[in-house]
């Protein structure tokens, strides 16, 4: 006999969407700015970049591994697309293909040492980051790159829905979610992801290629990354050599709280989604009732564990 629980979602879907929901009523409680449609709308905003990246976070945890390298992926594309487009003077689209090209094969290289050295995924992308830095600051001489063409702006710009001005950028990372929901419930390549996730040795006596799933993963987290820093470009205007320091942690955070299993094999890019709105609702909100940047930071940090020692209770009694 089935009761009524058992129709519920999982709590690791529904718990995440429960809390934002709390957090939203919590916060229009406190300041009646919070349910208006310009500050949902500047929420989205704010969380563009992170919310890509995150998209791309996902799919490397869901396979049980994890990415410290993408925000310094994010900012070397940035600054590949603006001083291409600036400096050597390539049509901005050309700019923009080789940011996410250079992007793409830092994911690849990372795939690469993930599957065929068999290294840690945490030891192989905290040496990118690294390495992914110095070569940003490098070649971008530690100075920020201005006078970007408008094109490489465009996504920054806003268009008007009713009273509320929403970015172009913003409907494209809600596309993106979408597009990788479909890719992992509705293709064999994205039901692939999960089963590596679940338990690569099974996966490979079935008949999967797991090397090349995971090489694949990598590489498309490394596009996710090089759109991320169009992203970027787009809503700072110009190229910052000095941004990507906290995204890694940032998208790691909005995965976990999303419901995204560090364990793999269990997880989805909308719980992710929730996990970012509920990073971005919180800073938000705590912002319009004047509390200090430093609260936040706990706050987030408490959530986090909150999210982890779920998760890990979870997967226990599973």
């Amino acid at each position: 006999m089935k009761f009524p629980s058992d129709r519920l979602p999982p709590m690791s879907s529904l718990g995440p969407l429960v809390a934002l929901l709390a957090a939203c009523f919590f916060f229009a409680t406190q300041s009646s700015h919070f349910f208006s449609g310009q500050n949902f709308s500047l929420i989205l905003q704010q969380v563009m970049v992170v919310g890509v990246i995150a998209i791309g976070q996902t799919l490397i945890i869901l396979t049980a591994g994890i990415d410290l390298s993408c925000g310094m992926a994010m900012a070397l594309g940035s600054i590949i697309i603006s001083k291409f487009a600036t400096e050597l003077g390539l049509h901005p689209y050309l700019a923009v293909a080789c940011g996410l090209l250079a992007c793409t094969l830092i994911g690849l290289v990372n795939g690469v040492l993930v599957t065929k050295i068999k290294l840690p995924s945490f030891i192989v992308t905290l040496g990118t980051m690294n390495i992914v830095f110095a070569i940003t600051q490098l070649y971008s001489g530690a100075q920020t790159v201005t006078d970007l063409p408008e094109t490489l702006q465009f996504l920054g710009n806003t268009f008007q829905f009713g009273q509320t001005s929403i970015t172009f950028g913003t409907l494209l990372m809600l596309a993106l979610y979408a597009l990788v929901w479909f890719y992992l419930r509705n293709t064999a390549p994205g039901r692939h992801i999960y089963a590596v996730g679940n338990n690569r040795e099974a996966a490979r006596l079935t008949g999967i290629a797991t090397d090349r799933v995971l090489v694949k993963v990598y590489m498309l987290a490394g596009l996710l990354y090089g759109v991320a820093s169009l992203l970027s470009v787009a809503r700072m205007g110009v190229g910052d050599p000095q941004s990507g320091q906290t995204e890694n942690l940032d998208s790691i955070t909005a995965v976990v709280l999303g419901g995204t299993s560090l364990f793999g094999g269990r997880g989805s890019v909308t719980g992710t989604l929730i996990g970012v709105l509920i990073v971005g609702v919180f800073r938000n909100g705590l912002t319009l009732m004047g509390v200090p940047s430093v609260f936040q930071v706990l706050v987030t940090g408490v959530l986090v564990i909150l999210a982890v020692a779920t998760d890990q209770l979870t997967h226990k009694k599973g």
